[in-house]
């Protein structure tokens, strides 16, 4: 059971809810900048929460598959084709033997996520398949996808006599409702927000910042107005996480994302709440976004909301599985 890779994408790597508990040591927790989507992908297959996937940008790899799979794609639509038959997204598909995925044309969003039934046969590193790039461990040989690579997968359960070359199952997931007003970003303040003047506290909440095309898995910088500090004492440096806004020395401001360092010196005038960093991952380059402060109550009730909603969609792709396999 296998897929080889045709034709490498721009960076498409392994990964899966990140590697956590090791930043004492230094090392990132990596993962996918989207992780609604990535769930999301793997209840649809009947898959664990923290199954690895293929995280894909745009443009992306082509895909051939050995065996028949059942797959599903969420995250950004970037047109997905199997031999030259539209494949949905947010939906359980079934793929046959010897077929080829391509992706065709980018419609939104910065990435999408491939998941199979039964998952790829990755060896962990540190408990996770998430690809550490600038170290080289973790997820396929500690690298984005090359040309030629063949990545096996478990063996899932078989759907035999499937009528086509695709043959979508007759559910899917209507993800609008978290991605609608991807530009209204919400964040909480943060230990530094007060060493910002009062002018560019205003300019933070009501200026809209545009996505630098220099902004990767590490980290987005946005362009706006340049921000002032008041008079203080140098930082010392301190822990920082996947959604922490600093300010630059310069006024910008950067929004640390996946690929995160474990510390920085920079003042952390605030934090993106995670009910939001699917949303933010999805933005590209050259978008615009605003940011809103919002309460840490405010924050905990939506990521509650988030959690509780994933859930429910794992339960009822699961009993409708079960159904098809029985």
């Amino acid at each position: 059971m296998s897929i080889r890779v045709v034709k490498a994408g721009i960076l498409d790597t392994i990964q899966d809810l990140g590697r956590h508990g090791y930043s004492s040591l230094g090392i990132n927790p990596n993962g996918v900048m989207d992780t609604y989507a990535a769930q999301l992908a793997n209840c649809l297959v009947g898959n664990n929460l923290n199954e690895g996937l293929i995280e894909f940008h745009y443009p992306a790899s082509q895909l051939h598959f050995s065996k028949e799979a059942l797959i599903s794609i969420t995250g950004a639509d970037f047109t997905p084709f199997v031999n030259e038959m539209p494949v949905p997204v947010n939906c359980p598909t079934v793929i046959t033997k010897d077929s080829t995925l391509v992706f065709k044309k980018r419609k939104w969003g910065a990435r999408c996520y491939l998941s199979v039934s039964g998952g790829f046969e990755i060896s962990p590193w540190l408990k996770s398949k998430a690809t550490n790039i600038k170290i080289q461990a973790g997820g396929f040989e500690g690298r984005a996808l090359k040309k030629e690579d063949v990545l096996s997968f478990k063996p899932g359960k078989s759907f035999t006599n499937a009528p086509t070359n695709v043959r979508a199952l007759h559910w899917s997931v209507n993800t609008s409702v978290m991605y609608k007003e991807r530009s209204h970003i919400s964040f909480i303040p943060g230990n530094e927000w007060n060493l910002l003047t009062e002018e560019s506290q205003q300019c933070v909440i009501s200026s809209p910042f545009k996505i630098d095309k220099s902004s990767d898995r590490m980290a987005y910088t946005l362009l706006g107005e340049r921000l002032s500090y008041k008079p203080h004492e140098e930082l010392l440096s301190s822990a920082v996480t996947f959604g922490t806004i600093q300010g630059l020395p310069d006024g910008g401001l950067l929004v640390l994302m996946a690929d995160h360092q474990t510390t920085g010196g920079y003042p952390k005038i605030g934090h993106v709440i995670s009910a939001h960093l699917p949303k933010l991952s999805q933005c590209s380059a050259h978008e615009e976004i605003r940011l809103s402060p919002a309460s840490i109550e405010d924050a905990e009730k939506m990521l509650i909301s988030l959690q509780q909603e994933i859930k429910i969609i794992q339960w009822s792709c699961a009993q409708k599985l079960n159904e098809i396999y029985a």
